[in-house]
């Protein structure tokens, strides 16, 4: 598994960009489809490429990808797992659904 320091220091794509903004703006306690952040940043069809945007955040403090949750409503992959992911959301008040 890559540290939090080898992610950081890969070049971010324009792409990659688009989406850590889209879910900078997804506030506390609320979720976002994969294909809802693909709608945001003018590419609804590349909901497969959030996820892999996602799965290299440079900055998990920074950058909340726990909050984008698949379009049926369960949690989805993260890169500590789905368990850590659903705590992190539930913690803050979202109510992902079960799987």
């Amino acid at each position: 598994m890559r540290t939090q320091g080898e992610f950081s220091k890969r070049r971010i794509t324009s792409f990659e960009q688009k989406v850590y903004e889209a879910v900078k703006s997804i506030p506390r306690g609320e979720t976002r489809t994969y294909k809802q952040i693909a709608q945001a940043i003018g590419r609804p069809n590349a909901f497969r490429a959030v996820g892999t945007a996602l799965g290299k955040n440079p900055d998990l403090k920074k950058i909340p990808c726990h909050r984008v949750v698949r379009s049926d409503g369960k949690v989805g992959g993260y890169r500590f797992g789905e368990k850590r992911k659903r705590k992190l959301l539930l913690g803050e008040g979202a109510v992902p659904r079960e799987d």
